[in-house]
Formats: structure tokens, sequence, C-alpha cells
């Protein structure tokens, strides 16, 4: 389930605060390449829930 384009215009990576782009099921840092899981069409923006930078 996509996230809606208004929420994912607000939203940032809190390591670094820069945006995020969505990619499948994840959205991903612009800046540091973490990548959080978005489940049920929410987006989990743990620091411990993300995938490290490939």
């Amino acid at each position: 389930m996509p996230v809606e384009k208004e929420l994912l215009e607000i939203l940032a990576c809190p390591v670094d605060k820069a945006p995020v782009r969505e990619e499948g099921d994840r959205l991903v840092c612009s800046k540091c390449g973490r990548r959080y899981p978005v489940r049920d069409g929410i987006p989990v923006m743990l620091v411990d829930e993300a995938d490290p930078p490939a």
C-alpha cells in the first residue's frame, strides 16, 4: 500500500533530516540511504527498524 503523497512530502529521515523517497515497500533517505519499512501503508520511521545503507 503506497504512502499518501501529502505524508511523503513532510517525512524526513530521523538521522539526518533529509527527505525520503518511496521505493517499493520502503522509504529511502536521499542522503544516508537508510531504508525504512512501510507496514500497511504506515511508515515506520524508527532508526532501529531501518535497514542500513547499501
